[in-house]
């Protein structure tokens, strides 16, 4: 159980049953009167946010969200297979669980998977990927006078804006919180 000024960013509690995780959190001391707790919760099955007040006495159940290393396999079209490598456990997820974290993965990249009891809730990717570029638009000589930014396809399907000397079969770096480019591989 949390007391509500336990509660900050990434901070994952339980309501009505579902996982939540604090996104924004304030807090306002009103003198005699305690204090009041305003948080943002995301959640964690849905995408909803809430706004939520907890006053000073108030308790907040904490939430069993476990991650798991596991490697990804292959996907039939409409479902992903992963593994869990040490228990050669698999698991296999829908689309929506999956979202686009399918366009940063090649078969045999591990990835988190977080369970809320026996559920799958969220894949974590790492922070960036490397991908090899597959198609990348040729850019005319004399149009390069500012940084000019073109598509390039990856070998999974994700369409990145880099920059003009990027050429086909390079391997970039690319974050995947916002799918932008980082850097060009030696």
């Amino acid at each position: 159980m949390y007391n509500p000024t336990d509660l900050k960013k990434g901070t994952v509690i339980q309501l009505d049953g579902q996982p939540y995780r604090v996104i924004d959190y304030n807090q306002k001391v009103m003198g005699r009167g305690g204090s009041i707790v305003n948080v943002k919760v995301r959640n964690l099955i849905t995408g909803a946010v809430l706004p939520k007040t907890y006053k000073g006495q108030d308790k907040i159940e904490s939430a069993e969200v476990a991650t798991r290393t596991v490697q990804y396999l292959y996907t039939d079209g409409t479902d992903f297979h992963l593994m869990d490598p040490t228990t050669f456990d698999q698991f296999q997820i829908d689309a929506e669980t999956m979202g686009d974290a399918h366009r940063y993965l090649h078969e045999g990249d591990e990835v988190g998977l977080q369970f809320f009891g026996e559920r799958v809730i969220n894949v974590e990717l790492p922070t960036a990927v490397s991908l090899t570029v597959t198609y990348a638009e040729t850019v005319v000589k004399g149009d390069t006078t500012s940084s000019v930014l073109k598509d390039a396809t990856t070998d999974t399907g994700l369409v990145v804006k880099v920059p003009a000397f990027i050429k086909t079969d390079d391997i970039i770096r690319v974050d995947t919180r916002d799918g932008s480019y980082l850097e060009r591989q030696k």
